[in-house]
Formats: C-alpha cells, structure tokens, sequence
C-alpha cells in the first residue's frame, strides 16, 4: 500500500512538471490577451463576464472533456492523437472502409495541428514569461529575444533526457510555480472577495448575449487559457490516468482558478494594470 502511494505521488509530481508546464503558465497571458485585443471595454461587468468565461472553458474543456471523458478512451494505456485514430479507425475496419479513410485524414490534419501548437505554444509561454523584465525595468527590453531564445535552445535540449527525467527536475518547480500564483490570487482577492461570485454562469452567458460578436472574436484568446490541454491525453501513456487527474483537481485546477480571480479582483481595484494583470503582484488598495 505504501509503495503503491508512493509510485502514484511521483507519477503525479511528474505529471504536474511534465504534462501541466503549459497550461500552468497560461495566466501569463490569457487575461492580457482579451483585454488587450481592443475589443472588450473596461467595464467591472465585463470583467466578471471574461472571468466566468475563462473559469467555465478551463471547467468544460479540461476536467469534463479531457479530465473525464477523453482519458477513458486509452490504447493499451496509451493516449493521444493516433492513438484515439487508431482505436476509431479500428472500430469501423470492417463495416465502413470508406469511412476508415475520411478518419485516416482526419487524424492527419489533426497531427499536422499537433506540431504546429507544439511549435508555437512553447514561444509563447517562454516570450511571455520573459517579457515580466520589461515590468521590471524598460532597460531590460532588448534582453527579451535573445534570452527567450537561450531558454528554449536549453528546453529543447535537455529534453534529450526522456519524459521521467524532465518530470523529476520540473515537477517540483511546477509545484512551487502553482503554489505561488495561488498565492499571488488569494492576496488580492482577500481585498475584493465579490470577484467569486463570477463563478457563476450567468456572468458568462450575459457576456455572451450582450456581446455576441465581441464573444466570437475573443475566442481565440480565451482559450489560450487551455493551452497544452490536449498534453492530458497525449502524455497518459507516460503517467497513467490517476496520476493525471489527481494532478489536475489537487493542484493545477485549484491555483489556475485563484491566480484567475486575483487578477479580476486587481482588475476591480486597479483598472490601469489591464495593459498586464499577471505581472502586478501588489495588493490591492
């Protein structure tokens, strides 16, 4: 029994510095985005509105999608794109050959999407976490590119070492990461409290009717707060269902929805941190 906890508290410390790494660092830039894009006015109700928004697509999309459902569907354990592919191509072998193909494209254009996030997700997280020296000091400005670039040349490198080495070193740095912009969420939402109450739905739904063109354009930036989302099933294989889900409703889903609400709640208090809500660690008033 000890030695079975022991195995799932790795397995899941590495999941948390493996498979979370992206979605872990989506504060960074997802409430920047959709206010920054011009598009949604500055108002205390379209803040609730974003925040509802935000909070029910990492609810959906994440734990009831990927979380719930998606990790039933496993290949021998494994998961991911081809895996689900060839479970379906499989399925429909025999009875529908002409489907079989449409499926074989599918799962293509779907690997194609694949490499394209994997190419583009890991310069955006880096860029943005780097581009907190501008916040420091504009001096530090021209320092952005290149030392965002030495850090992805060392991420990409050592990754040479294989996923359980990878998990070992981040895991515990991802932890502690949760547990400080969990930190950074509750001391400014101690200071305005009333921004829980966009947990509710009926903040996102009235965003969505009074704004229903403004809605469709922030798409793209709201779900950037899912970025990485599809590692949960593509990395099963490596950690194994539990270990992920333990992962995603202990520690990820709990410190992503705080550092969330604290940046609406700095956003109540200090309407002019919009143009950067994640980088301002000051409480409130």
């Amino acid at each position: 029994m000890s030695a079975s906890k022991s195995s799932l508290g790795a397995l899941t410390l590495g999941a948390i510095g493996v498979v979370y790494g992206d979605i872990g660092t989506s504060v960074l830039y997802t409430i920047k985005e959709v206010f920054g894009s011009g598009h949604v006015p500055f108002t205390h109700g379209n803040v609730y509105g974003v925040l509802s928004i935000v909070f029910w697509t990492l609810t959906i999309i994440v734990s009831l999608k990927y979380v719930t459902l998606v990790l039933r569907a496993d290949n021998h354990g494994e998961g991911g794109l081809v895996a689900m592919l060839a479970l379906a191509s499989q399925s429909v072998k025999d009875k529908a050959p002409a489907l079989r193909k449409w499926m074989l494209l599918i799962g293509i254009f779907g690997t194609c999407l694949f490499y394209g996030d994997g190419v583009i997700t890991p310069a955006i997280t880096v860029l943005s976490a780097v581009e907190g020296l501008d916040v420091v000091s504009p001096a530090f400005r021209k320092a952005v590119i290149p030392v965002t670039l030495a850090i992805l040349f060392v991420l990409f490198w050592v990754q040479k070492r294989g996923t359980a080495g990878i998990g070992r070193f981040f895991g515990p740095v991802m932890v502690l990461w949760f547990l400080v912009i969990a930190a950074m969420g509750v001391w400014h939402i101690i200071d305005h409290p009333e921004i829980l109450w966009a947990l509710s739905p009926h903040h996102a739904l009235r965003f969505i009717f009074a704004h229903p063109g403004i809605t469709f354009i922030i798409l793209g930036a709201v779900v950037l707060c899912v970025t990485g989302g599809e590692a949960l099933y593509a990395d099963m294989g490596h950690f194994g269902k539990k270990p992920i889900r333990v992962a995603w409703f202990s520690i990820v889903m709990p410190c992503l929805t705080l550092n969330y609400f604290g940046q609406g709640a700095l956003l109540l208090a200090e309407p002019e941190a919009v143009e950067n809500p994640s980088s301002t660690w000051r409480p409130s008033g």
